[in-house]
């Protein structure tokens, strides 16, 4: 539960256990994270980035939003490598309008 950062060290008694509500779940999910850290503009955008495989948790590939972060790789949440938004090579669209600039400023010349 520590390594979750449900509970403290201070708080491993069974009387702490006891005393957790969901929200303590809630906010350990990677949905949530992603969107605290400014990944996502929404929750729900949150969702279909994780579930499109664009994050990444370290160097593990998650498309579970209700993946439990742990505190030590709370800071490695990130865009995946293949991902467009994060270092990846540029999406179906951007590729086609970069082709169609492309091609239009070859035929000007």
């Amino acid at each position: 539960m520590v390594r979750y950062g449900l509970l403290t060290e201070e708080e491993q008694s069974l009387d702490y256990i006891l005393q957790l509500t969901t929200q303590r779940f809630l906010e350990r999910r990677l949905q949530t994270k992603v969107f605290k850290q400014g990944l996502a503009k929404s929750i729900h955008h949150a969702r279909v980035l994780i579930r499109q495989r664009h994050i990444r948790v370290g160097k593990r590939l998650v498309n579970i939003p209700s993946f439990m972060v742990r505190t030590d790789a709370e800071k490695h949440i990130d865009f995946a490598f293949t991902s467009p938004f994060g270092q990846g090579r540029p999406g179906r669209v951007a590729r086609k309008r970069a082709k169609a600039a492309g091609g239009g400023e070859e035929d000007e010349e």
